[in-house]
């Protein structure tokens, strides 16, 4: 990772600028909306998923969002290899797929919780979900034990019936629109 100057210092690895304690730091953090995604990679019998909510949207020329998966996970490591991965944002009622992708579920069976087709790229795809996305890893760098992928975005499918699933004060709910 490259360092960075600040007034708060150089942004080195390994540097601890914080004492803030780590529950309430949790705690804080439960009351942070956001939506609950699946970060998936590879084909066939190789598939590999993480449920997240550390994902947003980075731009639109080119389109293309940014993923944090942990850097020691397999998930990582096959997305380093392969340049590739799927992003779905799930929707209202998609919890038990959340869960699965969690970790709720072996690696083996998640993919039995919801219906998935492949996109052009071979990439999984689930069906259902409020959007999904098919990207291309333009960028990747790792900070605070997190793979951050930069996502171009080559294919999107979407929606415009369905609700997000959200995640909030530690438990699922959706938006109201008024």
């Amino acid at each position: 990772m490259k360092p960075w100057t600040s007034q708060y210092g150089t942004g080195e690895a390994g540097e601890d600028s914080t004492s803030a304690d780590p529950q309430v730091f949790r705690d804080a953090m439960a009351t942070l909306a956001a939506t609950v995604c699946v970060v998936t990679c590879g084909s066939g019998d190789a598939r590999l998923g993480r449920t997240v909510t550390a994902a947003i949207s980075l731009g639109v020329a080119p389109p293309a969002i940014l993923v944090s998966i942990a850097a020691n996970s397999e998930l990582a490591d096959r997305i380093r290899q392969t340049g590739r991965f799927s992003y779905a944002i799930l929707s209202e009622g998609q919890d038990d797929i959340a869960d699965a992708f969690a970790g709720m579920l072996p690696s083996e069976e998640r993919f039995f919780e919801a219906d998935w087709i492949s996109w052009a790229s071979g990439e999984p795809r689930l069906l259902d979900a409020v959007a999904a996305m098919d990207c291309r890893v333009a960028d990747a760098f790792e900070a605070e034990g997190h793979m951050l992928f930069v996502g171009h975005v080559q294919e999107i499918a979407r929606s415009t019936r369905r609700k997000p699933l959200l995640w909030y004060g530690r438990r699922y709910g959706t938006v109201s629109p008024q």
